[in-house]
């Protein structure tokens, strides 16, 4: 019975004047991952934005079993095979066919980590309220409210355009985990269990839809033209309660024994 409280932030990143709490990820380095995406996305136009990738990684902290980057980088953003040369407590292998040079592949599996670090200590810490320091937050951002604000010629080149709704990418980038690890994911014999999984994947799955309906707030300047729905919010908030519980539940059964 959780209370969904609405998300005052666009990218839910607090303020630098916020001295009580400093996520794991600075906007600094938000951008740098941005610009590590865009570099890669210019050798495959398949790579995904950071919020899906933000997706994908909360996913993998509420998975039944840790997942190694051997495992689940090739599943972002290479051909999905294990990364067979890999070493329990080595370095991964440099990836030519991802990155540039292995300067931006230790980089951005430093940041990955310290994100899946974060993510998997907040979502351990029992909260009240998503508004809180200590609470989870998805990394996603109203795109449809960033781009009401634009001037008018730069709204008008977006015309057209497909513009996902408010963490639409970033519970895809989750979904998109849970879909390519389906034994993890399988449900268990406990019935009450597997209906507890099954609701909270539900309430991710809602937010994988397009947001229909009337616009009452913009997430992305609180004074900008409304962009996203009362509904939308709270289907958000119901998202990110279904993270701790998935955490909470898979950790309580603990990996599958072979």
């Amino acid at each position: 019975n959780h209370q969904n409280l609405p998300m005052a932030a666009q990218d839910t990143t607090p303020n630098a004047s916020d001295d009580d709490f400093n996520p794991a990820l600075s906007n600094d380095a938000l951008d740098e991952l941005d610009a590590m995406l865009d570099d890669i996305r210019s050798r495959n136009e398949e790579t995904p934005q950071w919020e899906f990738c933000d997706g994908f990684l909360s996913a993998l902290v509420c998975t039944r079993r840790p997942i190694e980057v051997a495992e689940w980088l090739p599943m972002l953003l290479g051909d999905g095979s294990y990364i067979e040369d890999a070493e329990e407590g080595q370095p991964l292998p440099f990836q030519a066919d991802i990155f540039k040079d292995e300067a931006q592949q230790a980089r951005f599996l430093e940041l990955c980590q310290l994100r899946l670090d974060e993510a998997a200590t907040q979502l351990d810490i029992e909260t009240d309220a998503l508004d809180s320091d200590d609470a989870f937050q998805p990394e996603c951002m109203d795109m449809r409210g960033a781009i009401a604000i634009l001037p008018e010629a730069e709204k008008a080149e977006m015309e057209g355009q497909d513009i996902p709704s408010f963490g639409q990418v970033w519970a895809l980038g989750f979904m998109f985990a849970v879909e390519n690890w389906p034994d993890d994911w399988a449900t268990p014999r406990d019935k009450d269990a597997a209906k507890w999984i099954d609701d909270s994947l539900e309430k991710i799955v809602a937010v994988t839809e397009d947001d229909t309906g009337k616009p009452a707030v913009n997430l992305y300047d609180d004074q900008g033209p409304a962009s996203t729905s009362q509904e939308r919010v709270d289907k958000v908030g119901e998202m990110i309660w279904a993270c701790y519980d998935l955490r909470q539940i898979w950790k309580s059964f603990g990996p599958r024994v072979e």
